[in-house]
C-alpha cells in the first residue's frame, strides 16, 4: 500500500455518517471491496485502517506473549472498540456511537492522513492540538529523528 497523504476538513451528519473525501477515497482504492477498521487512538482521536493494514497489526500482536499481564492489557484496550466499517453508496462510513463518543466528535472533524492510517479528529481538539506546536520545533525533530540518521531535511 502507498503512503496515505493529506488533510480533510469534513462533517458528520446527522446519523454520524461521514463522507469520505474524493481525493482521499482515491488513495483507498480497495476500501469499497474490503472495507476498513476504525479504532480508538491513544490521544481522544480515532484511527482509521485499511482492512489489509489492520490485519497486519492483529498479526503482529497475536505474536506477543499473552501470559504477560501487560501484553493482555494492552491487547484489550488497543482493540476495544475496533469495528469494521463498509462505504455506503454515497461513499460515507457510520462512525459507531461509541467511538465518537470517546474522541468527543461533533459535527465537524479532521481527517489527518499518516503513513498507512487516518486520524479522525474532532476538529476542535484538533485545533488545540496543533496550537499546542513546540516552541523549538527544530529540537523536537533533532530529538526525535536526529539520532545518527544522517538525514538532511
Amino acid at each position: 500500500m502507498s503512503q496515505l497523504i493529506g488533510e480533510f476538513e469534513c462533517k458528520l451528519d446527522a446519523k454520524g455518517r461521514l463522507m469520505i473525501p474524493s481525493n482521499l477515497k482515491r488513495q483507498l482504492p480497495d476500501a469499497e471491496q474490503q472495507g476498513l477498521v476504525i479504532n480508538r487512538g491513544f490521544e481522544k482521536h480515532l484511527v482509521i485502517y485499511t482492512k489489509q493494514e489492520w490485519d497486519k497489526i492483529v498479526a503482529d500482536l497475536s505474536t506477543l506473549n499473552q501470559f504477560e499481564a501487560k501484553t493482555r492489557e494492552f491487547i484489550r484496550y488497543f482493540t476495544r472498540g475496533a469495528t469494521e466499517l463498509l462505504l455506503d453508496t454515497a461513499s460515507r462510513i457510520l462512525i459507531p456511537k461509541s467511538l465518537s463518543d470517546y474522541a468527543n466528535t461533533k459535527t465537524d472533524v479532521v481527517l489527518l492522513c499518516q503513513f498507512n492510517k487516518i486520524e479522525l479528529w474532532d476538529k476542535a481538539a484538533y485545533d488545540t492540538q496543533l496550537d499546542n506546536e513546540p516552541e523549538n520545533f527544530a529540537k523536537l525533530a533533532e530529538e526525535v529523528m536526529g539520532k545518527g540518521r544522517g538525514q538532511n531535511a
